[in-house]
């Protein structure tokens, strides 16, 4: 059985993320995942300490693959390190995070609209491309409810001890509206790690990999 992480950060790239890529990478092995994805922050946020309105879209992705590339190097082949990311919308109403699985770095480029997008416009070009879009922690009382039409699953189990993710109600909506679950540890600081995430029988290595384990439904959630 393997374990994968589907919600983690670096101090790299999210300016909440406390622990490098290369302290999420140890403490991951040393609790026996054989994979992490990397979902750090893309928002406006993530630039507060640049010039955010005079850098060029490939300066802004150059910021963010940072912690990505980071994990890859420090992984050293010991752990499968994918890339997703965090995405929040400028545009948006609320303040929803949404879970992206499938993305590359030429996505990210080509695409230099994707903080000024919602979740209508966003979920097309998402499937448009191959990705898949989990709303993440959707029942913290500062989210919003989004169309379950846009939305390829949510984040059931978000095991972050210093918000109130509303687990429950999360599960029971994905439920109701025969949403894919996931489960993130939502990891940014020392005692974060491991938490959640899902077990397969097989290992998760790609990007690829992780796409079909995700549509096939065939994978249980770690709630620790």
């Amino acid at each position: 059985m393997y374990k994968t992480e589907l919600h983690a950060h670096t101090s790299e790239t999210s300016n909440c993320g406390e622990v490098s890529a290369a302290g999420l990478v140890d403490a991951y092995i040393k609790n026996g995942y054989s994979t992490v994805v990397i979902t750090d922050h893309l928002s406006t946020h993530t630039y507060f300490k640049y010039d955010y309105d005079n850098m060029s879209w490939d300066e802004k992705i150059d910021v963010f693959v940072r912690g990505y590339k980071a994990a890859v190097e420090a992984a050293k082949g010991r752990l499968n390190v994918l890339f997703g990311m965090e995405l929040r919308f400028d545009s948006s109403d609320a303040p929803n995070d949404y879970l992206v699985f499938g993305i590359d770095e030429g996505f990210l480029r080509n695409n230099k609209e994707l903080i000024d997008m919602n979740i209508k416009s966003f979920s097309k070009l998402a499937h448009e491309n191959g990705l898949l879009v989990f709303q993440a922690h959707p029942f913290r009382t500062d989210m919003a409810i989004v169309n379950p039409k846009y939305l390829d699953g949510i984040e059931v189990y978000n095991a972050c001890v210093r918000h109130n993710s509303n687990n429950d109600i999360a599960l029971a909506w994905a439920e109701k509206y025969k949403l894919r679950q996931s489960s993130g540890s939502d990891f940014h600081k020392p005692g974060d790690e491991a938490h959640a995430g899902i077990i397969t029988e097989t290992e998760i290595k790609s990007n690829e990999d992780l796409i079909k384990v995700l549509l096939s439904g065939n994978y249980k959630l770690i709630r620790a």
